[in-house]
């Protein structure tokens, strides 16, 4: 294990009488990809969404690169510079261009000069195939470059680690390989990531190691080649006979 990057431990959450959170112990290393999986309603979302913390715990801890997670004000900002996030959906401003939307952050909460911003963002955008966009607004894009762009602008911010949930679950299918190429290109580049998805694909070629949850628990976690050839519970076999039969 590389040194220990993001680590929850004994996190527990409720949303009412929904127990969607038990008793996670998760430990990602510095450069390590992590592929959550599990069905609907297992808790991969939430456990994403907890560790930049747009879910508040009710118990067990939360550390990145060592500091707990901030209860709200300016450090959560600080926090939220430190961790990408990547929804289903785009959350891009309609009304700025797309190289507006990569450099806000940057300028705004990490206090870049808008011309070293306007550059980095370029090859951020160049990076992920999107560059000869930058003057247009996301209406004018398809979902795919939209989704594109989303991941630059978290990458702008020079993010420890980058969270995913469900980045390709809102796009059409020939959408879907254009955005999992790139985040594909992201982890053999040493990005520490935390991805939920449905993408078995990019969970075999991604992934240092799938973590497979259901009921709010991590039942199994294992290097991808072991969990997807040999899987050692019930719930993750009838899981994979499910999706690998389609």
């Amino acid at each position: 294990m590389t040194e220990p990057l993001v680590v929850l431990a004994g996190v527990n959450k409720h949303f009412g009488d929904l127990h969607v959170l038990r008793d996670i112990d998760l430990t990602v290393g510095r450069g390590e990809v992590v592929v959550v999986i599990g069905p609907s309603g297992s808790g991969k979302s939430t456990l994403c969404r907890t560790i930049n913390r747009l879910e508040t715990i009710e118990s067990g801890t939360i550390t990145i690169d060592g500091v707990p997670l901030p209860q709200d004000g300016r450090d959560l900002s600080q926090l939220r510079a430190e961790v990408g996030m990547v929804f289903q959906s785009f959350n891009l401003f309609a009304h700025m261009t797309i190289l507006e939307n990569v450099t806000l952050g940057p300028v705004k909460v990490r206090r870049v000069d808008q011309a070293t911003a306007d550059r980095r963002a370029m090859e951020l955008l160049e990076r992920v195939g999107v560059a000869e966009q930058a003057g247009k607004h996301p209406g004018e894009l398809s979902g795919g470059q939209q989704q594109r762009v989303a991941i630059a602008r978290s990458l702008a911010m020079d993010p420890k680690v980058m969270l995913f949930d469900e980045p390709t679950s809102a796009l059409d299918p020939e959408m879907i390989t254009e955005v999992l190429d790139v985040m594909t290109g992201l982890a053999h580049s040493g990005m520490t990531m935390v991805v939920v998805t449905h993408e078995m694909g990019f969970a075999r070629r991604a992934a240092n190691r799938v973590v497979f949850m259901s009921e709010g628990q991590i039942v199994e976690e294992a290097p991808p080649e072991e969990f997807f050839t040999g899987p050692r519970t019930e719930r993750a076999r009838d899981f994979l006979a499910r999706i690998l039969s389609h």
